[in-house]
């Protein structure tokens, strides 16, 4: 699995930041064990639940302080359909939020049906589960890279600007 050392240099020096819910703490302190691995000491804030990341994630994002945001957080579906309007919420606000300010904001808010397959999700391991907060954090990096690079002119007529890493490349073995 890549680390951020494999990351081009530029991403690897990113001034980063995780916004992490510390409801289902279980699985976010998953989230952000395979997020750390990745980035290159991201400050990293608490929110109390799913539902505050974008709120902090936008102060971060207008405080000039990063390149990038990273919300980690676990939603789990109930009996009702809060789960559904939780997560838009999340969803439209992160896009917003990045949208509005020029800050990438990393997705890695895991919408599950159980805690056991939250946990299989946010670990990195051999018996198959996925590293939902390494995947998250690299595709941060490849978004904050991509930026840097059309800001520094690179995206001209006639060029072509791929991703130096493609986070959700599963047939690399990346997973």
């Amino acid at each position: 699995m890549p680390t951020h050392q494999d990351m081009p240099e530029t991403a690897a020096s990113a001034r980063t930041a995780v916004v992490i819910s510390r409801y289902n703490a279980a699985v976010t302190d998953q989230l952000l064990a395979g997020a750390l691995a990745v980035l290159d000491r991201p400050a990293v804030v608490e929110a109390p639940g799913a539902f505050e990341l974008p709120v902090i994630a936008a102060e971060l994002a207008r405080s000039g302080s990063v390149d990038g945001v990273l919300a980690l957080g676990c939603v789990i579906k109930g009996e009702t359909e809060h789960d559904r309007y939780i997560n838009h919420s999340i969803a439209e606000g992160l896009t917003s939020i990045a949208v509005t300010t020029g800050v990438p904001m990393g997705f890695g808010v895991l919408t599950c049906s159980t805690v056991e397959q939250a946990m299989s999700r946010a670990r990195g391991n051999a018996d198959g589960g996925s590293d939902k907060g390494g995947e998250s954090a690299r595709a941060l990096l490849s978004a904050i890279e991509q930026i840097r690079r059309i800001r520094s002119g690179s995206a001209r007529p006639g060029s072509s600007l791929g991703l130096a890493y493609t986070p959700s490349d599963k047939s690399k073995g990346d997973h």
